[in-house]
């Protein structure tokens, strides 16, 4: 039997006993943490097992059928847009056109956009492929490029046979991928091609426009429609690009600074701005931070965060007692598993010839015409015709004046009557008169006399 502590011979049995304790309270130390890592390792199992509703966001356990999570509202499925395509391929002139219109251009992120090489697949008018779960996945793995509301640039723009890609604040691909990794020299002395390409770890973003079969004749615009639901590339403040990504009830909160329960730190920050002061306190086990803003005698907000959430609000004012606010009234707007704390119960009263267009997603009206609705002309039916065709007449040739005639005068079609005797003995005929431009040349010629 071989002793846990091997004993001295001038160690004290009070010692002794210290170290058998010691060595007790290891043993129990490692049992626990062997059954944390075996609890661990099954519930990582069990969690394993998901699945995603693509429309709902919410994530089930497959194999006890309960609900395991929510999936945060801005990383479920989109709203395919509504853009009419045309049938015709792009052409060479037109792909270089819409490069240059749509390279460099500036927008806002609707949406988080995580970084990675083979980045977001969107579908033109369809899906966005990741969703859910997964996209929920590769923004934690890969990590953000991007945050809603954030300014993001279109650095290049590639145009495959039915797809195009957008690189966004320069790409998830380091410069050089593939040259950085090749060295020249002579011996053990080689230098490699490219130099400072470890300098800084790219934090860009890529984005795939899906076409089905090839890509359409498009304009700049169009393809600004269509990417819509990811990035605005309207002319906008910050505060409004980060608004436009939140619920209705959420976006008037922040633009009336109102803080809310449940608010995220940036919510808090585009609402009132900084804090006046700042403090950091225990409640119990849990660490927060609390944020004031305004000092006496004005209305004094004490914004209670943890973490990242406000997780209570309170509003003192000169002599009144302190209004508590603790319930989370941002969840059911930015989960999707619930519905909105309060339904939206505004009415719109539609009129006749009303129609709900998005600019942003579809495409501009027709323009406007004196036509009645269904009426058609005949020009519009090329069967129709008036008569049948008569065959062309060309006008008559006509003759080329003669030198001296009067140039406002119209030369005579017919060619004019000769005076000359007629042969053989006959008698000139002398009733016809004499045609006009020699009448003409005889008065022009009596004149110069």
């Amino acid at each position: 039997m071989i002793p846990l502590f091997p004993l001295q011979k001038n160690r004290p049995m009070g010692q002794m006993a210290v170290n058998i304790r010691r060595s007790t309270t290891l043993c129990r130390v490692a049992i626990l943490c062997a059954i944390v890592i075996a609890g661990l390792a099954g519930s990582a199992t069990a969690s394993g097992q998901i699945t995603v509703n693509s429309k709902t966001g919410a994530v089930t356990n497959s194999s006890t059928g309960s609900a395991a999570a929510t999936v945060d509202r801005r990383y479920q499925q989109i709203t395919p847009t509504k853009v009419p395509l045309t049938k015709t391929e792009l052409d060479p002139k037109t792909r270089l056109e819409l490069i240059r219109l749509i390279q460099a251009e500036q927008g806002f992120a609707m949406r988080p956009f995580p970084r990675g090489h083979k980045g977001l697949t969107l579908v033109a008018n369809g899906k966005l492929e990741p969703a859910g779960e997964p996209y929920v996945a590769m923004a934690t793995t890969e990590g953000l490029c991007a945050k809603p509301g954030d300014r993001v640039v279109l650095t290049d723009v590639k145009i495959d046979h039915s797809r195009i890609i957008f690189d966004l604040n320069g790409g998830p691909d380091p410069q050089h991928r593939f040259l950085r990794h090749i060295q020249i020299g002579m011996g053990g002395n080689t230098s490699p091609i490219t130099q400072g390409g470890d300098d800084h770890e790219p934090t860009g973003a890529r984005l795939t426009l899906v076409f089905p079969g090839h890509v359409p004749e498009l304009t700049g615009a169009e393809v600004k429609a269509l990417l819509a639901p990811l990035i605005s590339f309207d002319v906008k403040t910050p505060v409004q690009a980060f608004t436009d990504t939140l619920p209705t009830k959420l976006k008037d909160a922040i633009l009336n600074h109102h803080v809310l329960v449940g608010m995220s730190t940036d919510m808090v920050l585009f609402a009132k701005g900084a804090p006046d002061n700042k403090s950091r306190e225990m409640e119990g086990q849990m660490p927060f931070e609390e944020w004031i803003y305004g000092k006496p005698p004005k209305e004094v907000e004490f914004v209670r965060i943890n973490g990242n959430r406000v997780i209570r609000l309170e509003v003192a004012k000169m002599g009144e007692a302190p209004v508590i606010f603790t319930k989370d009234e941002v969840e059911g707007l930015m989960r999707t598993d619930g519905t909105p704390l309060e339904a939206d119960t505004t009415q719109r009263v539609a009129k006749v010839g009303d129609v709900e267009r998005d600019p942003n997603k579809e495409a501009p009206a027709a323009p406007p015409s004196l036509r009645n609705p269904g009426e058609k002309l005949p020009s519009d039916d090329p069967s129709s015709r008036v008569g049948a065709m008569k065959p062309v007449q060309f006008p008559k040739p006509k003759t080329d004046p003669q030198p001296g005639a009067n140039p406002d005068g119209e030369p005579d079609a017919t060619p004019p009557a000769t005076t000359q005797p007629a042969a053989s003995g006959t008698p000139a005929d002398t009733s016809q008169p004499p045609a006009k431009p020699q009448m003409l040349q005889t008065g022009m010629a009596a004149g110069a006399n």
